[in-house]
């Protein structure tokens, strides 16, 4: 086929559609074996992606193994395949694709994968492994229980524990794992008396931290780290009465309900907070986008959830804009050297530009060396052993600009994605950046 035409009106941003999730046209299955079709040809035509992801060497290899070397000589078993080759990073939508809304070819191919995603989730369920990888409260509150972590981080350390792992639940043995905490972050986070608070740059100077799962059970430290830099900046740091799981996991799964539930719990009490004047930050960058972007277009008429995500910042993007008007402490006692910067996808995606790297570089004898690619962990994709050889190339370009830069710190956003770097380029620890601004502080 010929490639697909100029895009129209070039030089408008892409729109985002509400996802319709709710109308039984979205869960039917020979609608969506059009679109499917539909999409892939004008993939096929284009070939923009072929490097983003395993979804699109997948698709454009088994169109130039088919019979008539188009989407229409693809065996549909192969659509299933693409499918799980998709994380969801949204990079496609928001940095390569020609073919996004508002042009008439109307391509939003992370809502086409998650659509099928949930069709599937609707008809077959899902498998023991990937409810128990979703369930990340579940497992964060026995993982954490401080005798249960013991055992728990013994048996993911050593070599037999990693085989029976792998044996049991599907989990590459080589693929890193978190540690969990025997005390979780929202039990660390002591109460404050509130700060005589200044707002600028838009923020209120006071914020309700939404810990995740991941900084409540898995690295607690990071939370800990970001009360106290908010806090040295006079920033009101205070948690939600209560919070579950953003709901990320269950998104990648296609399980919208349990998404919903999520929501459920955690929006009425964050917009709560919202009314009383409070922004609203989040350590981990997926579940900031959770917020911001996924819930609205879920649920696109409901109040609370617009108010929620307009209060919802990146922790960095939230102290760069008080920096703006002032309101950023700029003494530093210790220099940072060098420090390679992996930006996450899910941070990328969120169009706010680097402002870890540039709130990092305000520190003196400091030198930020972004990283823009993708890790290749990506929620559960890169632990799962039929995706793991996918998650090491995809990732091997980031570890050898790593290796190669022989920074003096290497670090993430997302501590999942640290880990799978800092792994693969030999690096034993991958700081988050909240914690060499602390270091930069000395506090």
């Amino acid at each position: 086929m010929a490639p697909p035409g100029p895009r129209e009106g070039s030089l408008d941003a892409p729109t985002r559609h509400p996802l319709d999730w709710q109308s039984p046209a979205f869960y039917d299955r020979e609608a969506l074996t059009k679109e499917l079709e539909r999409v892939f040809d004008i993939c096929h035509g284009c070939r923009r992606c072929f490097s983003l992801c395993n979804a699109f060497p997948t698709l454009f290899d088994a169109v130039d193994e088919s019979a008539t070397g188009e989407v229409d000589g693809v065996p549909k078993a192969k659509f299933d395949e693409v499918v799980d080759h998709c994380y969801l990073c949204d990079l496609c939508y928001l940095t390569k694709c020609p073919y996004v809304p508002p042009h008439p070819f109307n391509v939003d191919f992370p809502h086409l994968m998650l659509r099928a995603k949930a069709v599937r989730f609707r008809e077959q369920g899902a498998s023991w492994r990937n409810r128990v990888l979703a369930a990340t409260d579940e497992v964060g509150r026995l993982a954490g229980i401080p005798v249960v972590a013991e055992a728990v981080n013994a048996v993911n350390s050593s070599g037999p524990g990693r085989a029976l792992l792998e044996r049991v639940l599907g989990v590459a043995r080589d693929a890193p794992v978190p540690r969990y905490a025997g005390r979780p972050a929202r039990s660390r986070v002591a109460e404050a008396k509130p700060a005589a608070v200044t707002p600028a740059g838009g923020t209120t100077g006071k914020v309700i931290l939404f810990t995740t799962c991941y900084g409540n059970h898995n690295v607690p430290e990071v939370v800990e780290d970001l009360v106290a830099v908010y806090r040295h900046n006079g920033i009101e740091v205070r948690l939600a009465a209560s919070e579950q799981c953003c709901g990320m996991p269950k998104l990648e799964l296609g399980d919208l309900e349990s998404v919903a539930r999520a929501k459920e719990a955690n929006v009425p009490e964050l917009a709560r907070w919202v009314e009383q004047g409070y922004d609203i930050v989040a350590p981990v960058p997926s579940c900031v986008l959770m917020f911001k972007q996924e819930l609205p277009l879920m649920f696109p008429d409901d109040p609370q959830v617009k108010a929620v995500a307009a209060a919802f910042y990146d922790p960095f993007n939230y102290l760069w804009q008080r920096h703006r008007e002032g309101q950023l402490r700029t003494e530093f006692p210790n220099a940072l050297g060098t420090v390679a910067y992996h930006v996450a996808c899910h941070l990328r995606v969120q169009n706010i530009g680097l402002k870890t790297r540039d709130v990092l570089q305000l520190i003196p004898g400091t030198t930020v060396q972004p990283i823009e690619r993708c890790s290749g962990h990506d929620g559960t994709y890169g632990v799962k052993t039929e995706f793991r050889a996918a998650s090491v190339k995809i990732a091997k370009p980031v570890a050898d600009q790593v290796r190669a830069g022989a920074a003096d710190h290497f670090a993430s956003d997302c501590p999942m994605a640290g880990a799978q770097v800092a792994g693969l380029a030999g690096r034993e620890d991958h700081p988050h950046p909240m914690q060499l601004l602390r270091r930069a502080y000395g506090i």
